[in-house]
């Protein structure tokens, strides 16, 4: 029902007989016309009226009011309030009286003023539009939510608009229109088509309205500016992106990386990043007291398109800022500028056009950078520039990008403080490490060590090679407990104790039980709370090439592998101990024969353990790779240690890595030279004449009165302290090494004769004649030995080729 259909009309004379009585009167009293007509007006009061009583007393006369509340008698008995005017007919003396209920007037009211007070808000943006989407009703005029001052009504809102923000607003506007379905809180980026280079966010809902037939007679549209609050949540939802995502790594590169992502697309198109040198090499850069200190290479981009043709990208260093340029002036000392356009950023390199194509790109609009300022150093600089036509970079962005930089920043000066630290660490630890790779007549070698991925770095992980006499060699491998500075600081006490341990010539069991002394001792040391931290795993092996021997034991480590000249690949079964640190328990010596070209492979766990495999199948996978890695053959051992390394998964392990290949030989029979001479005085004569004919046969001439001297004092000595025969050895490859062995396990000492003595001089003369001497047990007996070295031009090759 519309504000006309409930008005009654009543047409009275000037005495207040009724004349005339429409629809709307019968219906709202329930009197028919013809009840009606030729009544008085004044019984249809539902009380009877006083004197002055409106037109009901005398409708027609001069004073009467034009307009009132009262009310009339329903033929039903019940009241009805109307509010009435009387409107008096020119040139005659009746009138007519127009009644409306008092409920719908006062409806009609409340809906006007409620009109008026929306209409009047200036946060609420209100467009009352026609079923062809013409404005007419708005509040819009006046200059109200930035519009410009302009008429709007008689125009489509799509008409206030930028081309392209119309279409999807029509699009949206009309799909209401046809379907009834309200659109609430559409967000939408619009331009004015006043003000096309200003953008702002609109919160949009339309609702349908209906005409008393149901048909669609327009819309309501309701908007509100949300630019603001859109800002404030893709600023909160920068920061917590930043929070995220920068300093989840420790390597500087990857970090400046993740704070150019951050910075893309949210906060603009394009972004790179530029550290100092000495960031990316772990040192603090320079104090830049002036221009000229700028190093700064470009190591991170981000890009919502494909990087600019022409534009420097990762790896490339920024040129040399020049003075007269007071943006980088700005950015070098500590602050954030905003470059509002392209004009103003041609104007800053006015005189240096050099600088354009390395600072401003093609389509670049406008323009923000920051320094990553950190503890009072000036590590590098942000830039982010804007090209799709977005608002221009103002404070708000400016603040917003020195928030982000300011946490990117202490993020990498923490990936630089871990890059200098880690550098400092492995650099020990490669101190403490041996050469890579040897060559020695029992053996070629070569060692590989990975330290651990991430936080963990560098740890205990060791490989030794260690010349013994006689050509034998020593392989080592080990494991230290835990990761850090502490765990290669023990790793090297361990090595030393080990050098020092093989230099003795104990049996492989024996030197473990020592070292297993040394690692208790160290952990009774540590500081309270870390006693159970200090521990090792180590295995230890002697090959002898004369005898093709290799005697090995274990301390709680992976056993090594070996793969024959055959191609295959075996396990070398080891009777494995304790760890080391643990105590009371024996270690046990394995012996394996060889033969030459045998390729050993020694490693520790982080090799093997590796994934979801557990320790067994990561050595099944490495002695798989071994087996087809040796039956390529002719292979560089570090060549094969790389590829082995590579079945770790080729990244950085979660442990690290420590790998010793040795590929065997093997002393020719014709090198070696044995005798066994009784227990005689007599028997140092046919030492001595032995001696020089073998020396003879190999050509060495030249050292066969000194070893003559040397055998006779070594023959001699066994003779005189020992209960039963003496065995004398030659080897000859690089060094002459000459052994005597005996049943006694008595300790040779090298002493100094008085002139009066008679004896005690031999040890004193061999230490002389010779590079070297030492003395080692076996499980019976001793063997005294000494080294000669040979000069080079000796033509003698008693090798096996490797």
């Amino acid at each position: 029902m519309d504000a006309f259909s409930g008005t009654a009309a009543v047409v009275v004379d000037s005495g207040g007989i009724v004349l005339g009585w429409s629809g709307a009167a019968a219906e709202l009293l329930g009197i028919t016309a013809k009840e009606a007509c030729g009544r008085p007006v004044r019984d249809l009061l539902a009380e009877a009226p006083g004197e002055g009583d409106g037109p009901f007393a005398e409708p027609g006369g001069p004073e009467s009011p034009e307009a009132g509340r009262g009310m009339l008698r329903h033929s039903s008995g019940r009241s009805v309030e109307v509010v009435w005017r009387v409107q008096r007919m020119e040139g005659s003396a009746e009138a007519v009286m127009l009644a409306v209920p008092a409920g719908l007037v006062d409806d009609c009211g409340r809906d006007a003023a409620f009109a008026r007070a929306l209409l009047a808000q200036d946060r609420v943006g209100i467009c009352v539009q026609d079923a062809g989407l013409t404005i007419v009703r708005s509040n819009l005029s006046g200059g109200r939510f930035g519009w410009a001052d302009t008429v709007v009504l008689g125009r489509r809102l799509s008409d206030l608009l930028s081309p392209e923000d119309a279409r999807s607003t029509d699009t949206a506007l009309r799909r209401v229109i046809d379907t009834g379905v309200p659109a609430n809180g559409l967000e939408r980026w619009v331009r004015s088509s006043a003000e096309p280079g200003r953008r702002r966010a609109l919160s949009l809902s339309a609702f349908r309205l209906d005409n008393g037939a149901g048909r669609p007679a327009g819309l309501l549209t309701v908007f509100t500016d949300i630019t603001e609050h859109l800002r404030d949540r893709r600023h909160l939802r920068m920061l917590h992106e930043a929070a995220v995502r920068i300093g989840g790594s420790l390597d500087v590169v990857r970090t400046a990386q993740d704070l150019a992502d951050v910075l893309v697309p949210a906060l603009g198109d394009l972004a790179w990043v530029s550290l100092a040198e000495a960031v990316l090499d772990g040192d603090e850069p320079p104090k830049l007291a002036r221009m000229g200190d700028w190093h700064m290479r470009r190591v991170a981009t981000a890009s919502a398109a494909p990087w600019p043709s022409g534009l420097p990208g990762t790896g490339r260093m920024d040129p040399q800022p020049v003075l007269n340029l007071p943006a980088l002036e700005m950015i070098q000392q500590g602050e954030t500028v905003v470059i509002p356009d392209r004009a103003a950023a041609m104007a800053a390199a006015k005189g240096h056009p050099e600088l354009i194509p390395q600072f401003i790109p093609e389509h670049g609009q406008s323009a923000v950078a920051a320094p990553l300022f950190a503890r009072g150093l000036i590590l590098g600089a942000t830039v982010v520039w804007r090209t799709d036509g977005r608002d221009a970079f103002d404070r708000g962005d400016a603040d917003l990008l020195t928030e982000v930089v300011t946490r990117g920043a202490l993020s990498v000066d923490n990936a630089r403080r871990y890059t200098r630290e880690h550098r400092a660490a492995v650099a020990l630890q490669q101190r403490l490490l041996p050469r890579p790779a040897t060559d020695t007549p029992a053996a070629a070698t070569a060692g590989l060590y990975v330290p651990a991925a991430g936080a963990s770095g560098i740890s205990g992980d060791w490989f030794d090679v260690i010349p013994l006499p006689c050509l034998r060699v020593a392989f080592v491998v080990g494991d230290v407990s835990g990761h850090g500075l502490h765990a290669t600081a023990t790793m090297g006490r361990l090595r030393t104790a080990v050098h020092t341990l093989a230099e003795l010539e104990m049996e492989p069991e024996e030197l473990l039980s020592h070292v297993d002394d040394l690692v208790r001792q160290l952990a009774n040391e540590a500081p309270p709370g870390q006693h159970d931290m200090i521990g090792a795993t180590c295995l230890y092996a002697v090959y002898d090439p004369v005898t093709r021997r290799l005697d090995l034991s274990s301390a709680g480590h992976p056993p090594p592998l070996m793969a024959l000249p055959d191609g295959t690949v075996h396990t070398v079964e080891v009777s494995p101990g304790p760890l080391l640190g643990v105590g009371g328990l024996p270690f046990e010596t394995t012996r394996t024969v060889l033969p030459a070209g045998t390729v050993l492979a020694l490693y520790t766990d982080g090799l093997v353990r590796t994934g979801a495999d557990d320790i067994d199948a990561g050595t099944r996978r490495l002695a798989g790779a071994l087996a087809t890695l040796s039956a390529r053959g002719g292979r560089p051992l570090d060549e094969t240690g790389r590829a082995l390394l590579a079945t770790a998964g080729g990244a950085p392990p979660r442990d690290d890595i420590a790998l010793l290949l040795a590929r065997t030989r093997a002393i020719r029979p014709t090198a070696v030279a044995n005798w066994r001479f009784p227990r005689d005085p007599t028997a140092v004569a046919d030492a001595r004449t032995a001696v020089g004919r073998q020396l003879t046969a190999w050509g060495l001439d030249d050292l066969a009165y000194t070893t003559e001297l040397v055998v006779s004092e070594l023959v001699t000595n066994a003779i005189r302290y020992s209960a039963g025969p003496v065995g004398l050895r030659l080897i000859h490859d690089g060094v002459l090494a000459c052994e005597v062995s005996d049943p006694s396990n008595t300790q040779p000492r090298l002493g100094r004769a008085h002139i009066a003595d008679e004896g005690g001089r031999g040890l004193f003369l061999v230490a002389q004649l010779t590079d070297r001497w030492g003395c080692r047990y076996g499980r019976s007996g001793k063997t005294i030995w000494a080294e000669q070295s040979l000069s080079a031009g000796v033509p003698l090759d008693v090798r096996s080729p490797l």
